[in-house]
């Protein structure tokens, strides 16, 4: 029996891969509705009580070795989503708890502000949207991610944002202020144009549309946008990078840059049943494909080939987007280079004022 989840990203909430047993739903005959774990399905946003807020890494693959992740889950839900697995971790599913039981920070900005005051703290950039959406709809009442933007500016500190989502124009404020000194770089995902597409890849992120819209208000303010082509799906949507790329620069957008589908964990299993009940004429040479860049796996975790892979397609990908991107003009400067120098602390209550 197939109980069809309307509006999220996958249909099945597999145990995680940290437990000891297993579950699963059977169809006994007896036709008495949706089992209990499937209904309702509502979003539920629990507080996270984190001791910490920034997250150190050392890969060296990805241009940054700080983040700040303002909520655990994403209501997104999109089905190839890297950041599923996660879930795991806390004893929930990677399938739809990972889109329904998500984690809000509500102390983050105070922890923040904290960790910034240490006299042992030295800036860096800090990236917002590596893991999960910062501007996911749960933002819209939360308000995490504008806190912690608003402690950023007062610090004069750096920062970088990846997002899918149109809210980020709500705080076109801060980041066109911050612009003007270097602070902040965005990154708008954009995955595909075909709206039906998207629905079924990230039910619950903004449309096509609303991204190039995001890309144009955020240019217009002084913000620097690269467009993220991620991820890149063979035969889904590696078809449409040409016009993806011709939408992002029209709207705006001076740099570009792409990731090959990457299936962790549970999101492969995750992913192969999103292709079998949506394209299952292509499934198979889909996940075909991936296999031939991923050395023979559906992912391949090491540095340097996770985020391109390897063989003729992935370096078929590669000319083409470079091409692309150069006839567009995309990627021609580094003007979202960010400035380390202006970072100080302001004053708080109850410090003495400096003499000169």
């Amino acid at each position: 029996m197939d109980y069809s989840i309307t509006h999220r990203g996958v249909r099945g909430n597999p145990d995680g891969r940290f437990e000891r047993h297993n579950r699963q739903v059977v169809d006994d005959g007896w036709d008495l509705g949706p089992p209990d774990d499937l209904a309702p399905l509502r979003t539920s946003v629990q507080v996270d009580a984190s001791r910490s807020i920034i997250t150190k890494n050392d890969s060296p693959d990805i241009p940054f070795d700080r983040s700040i992740n303002p909520y655990r889950g994403c209501e997104h839900g999109c089905s190839y989503c890297f950041a599923r697995p996660g879930h795991s971790y806390l004893g929930l599913s990677p399938g739809l708890d990972f889109e329904t039981k998500l984690f809000a920070k509500p102390d983050a900005a105070k922890l923040l502000a904290k960790e910034l005051r240490k006299s042992s703290y030295r800036p860096a950039p800090i990236a917002f949207g590596t893991n999960t959406d910062p501007y996911q709809p749960i933002e819209g009442k939360w308000q995490v991610m504008r806190q912690c933007l608003e402690v950023l500016d007062a610090f004069n500190h750096p920062l970088s944002i990846v997002t899918k989502g149109h809210l980020i124009t709500r705080d076109l404020d801060i980041l066109a202020s911050m612009a003007e000194r270097h602070l902040v770089h965005v990154g708008i995902s954009v995955t595909t144009l075909d709206r039906d597409l998207c629905r079924l890849l990230e039910p619950r992120a903004a449309v096509p549309a609303a991204r190039l819209a995001a890309i144009r208000q955020l240019v217009t303010a002084g913000i620097p946008v690269t467009a993220m082509v991620a991820p890149v799906i063979p035969m889904i949507t590696d078809p449409e990078v040409e016009r993806i790329l011709e939408a992002v620069a029209a709207a705006g957008a001076k740099g570009a840059v792409y990731i090959l589908l990457r299936l962790p964990h549970e999101v492969k299993d995750l992913f192969a049943d999103w292709l079998a009940q949506h394209f299952p004429d292509r499934a198979r040479h889909v996940l075909s494909l991936l296999e031939q860049q991923r050395g023979g796996r559906l992912n391949d975790p090491r540095f340097g080939e996770r985020m391109r892979g390897q063989g003729p397609f992935a370096q078929m990908l590669s000319q083409r987007f470079r091409l692309a991107c150069r006839r567009l003009g995309l990627n021609q400067d580094r003007a979202w280079d960010l400035d380390v120098t202006r970072f100080k602390p302001p004053p708080k209550a109850g410090d003495q004022l400096a003499l000169f």
